[in-house]
């Protein structure tokens, strides 16, 4: 297997906040980087050593990109499956076009999950009105309906309850092919970062206990609130699920946990993922480090929480307005609080501008400091 030293060119796809701080870690570990931002926004480009912003479907880019770096990986897995085969039979790209177009892909995800033996809501896969009326009637109510590509942050989802008409849903719904899931009463939303080098070797981290607010994510609360044996739970199904994908790289399994403690796996982020965050300031070792050491052929490196930790999304609704940030006085008057800003210079509603790491030896005092930061900002705001 190869392996990339320190020196090597790593190519990221796509420039948002994940390509950012993943070029800000192989920077100091002596890592080039050449960002192709696909000609979206892209936070990356002032942190890497270079940039091709053009979009994933032209060929000169794809020339220019596979010419200039060594190894490649991803920031986000919304891309063109043709553009990531094309880049995997010129350079070695991780995680591997099978295992991107798995995770983007509800449909796609669902049937692995099942077919592997995956814990999984009940699911069904519909295309037609008609179809969604059946799987109602299989599924029953509440349910949720999902458009089978390109969805996160709770986008192109609908609850359906009892009594809804099928034909308005399906002729409202943005999406050909759709996934129908039965709806689970859960009790906590958990996450596991699981990295895993390419040479059978895995590193997952401690379960992270997410909360959200508006469908995106608010808090990660880590440890998690939840018994050891749950926690090695999560693990040992966020292990087997990249040992299925034959993965390489970094992945986020996001979790349902019911009120007896039972798993069922909802998502899974083929990346660094916003609830990893914690572990640029409470960990041995980021997740961005990892993902490096992991698409490089390097061994992996301690997953160990060093410290409780909660991370606050800094999301636009704090910004008083559209270009004015917020007053970050009172986080940095707390000698345990980590500020990190993703250079976006516009904020708009929920749109996802930083993160701030609240750390110290009592967890219940980082989330009362992390809400108090957070309720502060958006009453300044609201007023503005």
């Amino acid at each position: 297997m190869d392996v990339f030293p320190p020196g090597s060119t790593v190519g990221i796809i796509g420039g948002g906040q994940l390509g950012r701080m993943f070029c800000m870690a192989a920077r100091r570990m002596g890592y080039s980087t050449l960002v192709w931002t696909g000609a979206l926004e892209a936070p990356a480009m002032v942190v890497a050593d270079d940039a091709i912003d053009l979009p994933f479907n032209d060929p000169g880019a794809l020339h220019d990109f596979v010419a200039r770096v060594d190894v490649a990986t991803v920031e986000f897995e919304n891309i063109p499956h043709g553009t990531l085969e094309a880049v995997a039979g010129e350079i070695p790209i991780h995680p591997s076009p099978d295992a991107l177009a798995i995770c983007q892909n509800r449909e796609r995800e669902k049937t692995f999950l099942q077919s592997n033996g995956i814990p999984c809501a009940e699911f069904a896969v519909v295309s037609s009105a008609e179809e969604l009326a059946d799987a109602l009637k299989e599924i029953g109510t509440p349910a949720v309906l999902k458009t089978a590509d390109f969805g996160y942050d709770g986008k192109g989802q609908r609850k359906i309850e009892d009594g809804d008409d099928a034909e308005a849903i399906w002729r409202d719904f943005d999406g050909a092919r759709a996934v129908l899931e039965a709806f689970v009463p859960f009790k906590l939303e958990l996450s596991v970062m699981v990295a895993c080098n390419g040479r059978g070797k895995f590193a997952c981290y401690d379960p992270a206990e997410n909360q959200h607010r508006h469908h995106v994510l608010d808090l990660s609360i880590v440890p998690a609130r939840i018994s050891p044996e749950v926690a090695a739970e999560a693990q040992k199904i966020a292990t087997g699920v990249a040992e299925a994908l034959n993965y390489r790289g970094i992945l986020g399994v996001e979790f349902f946990m019911l009120k007896d403690g039972t798993l069922l796996v909802n998502e899974m982020a083929p990346r660094p993922h916003n609830s990893g965050h914690h572990t640029l300031d409470a960990c041995a070792t980021s997740q961005f480090e990892q993902q490096l050491r992991a698409i490089c052929g390097h061994p992996l490196a301690s997953t160990r929480l060093l410290t409780p930790v909660v991370m606050l999304n800094l999301l636009g609704d704090m910004w008083p307005e559209e270009t004015t940030a917020p007053d970050w006085t009172p986080l940095f008057a707390d000698p345990q609080a980590y500020l990190h800003l993703y250079g976006k210079h516009h904020a708009r509603g929920r749109r996802k501008m930083g993160h701030a790491n609240l750390t110290g030896p009592d967890l219940d005092d980082c989330l009362a400091r992390a809400e108090k930061l957070k309720a502060g900002w958006l009453e300044i705001a609201s007023k503005g």
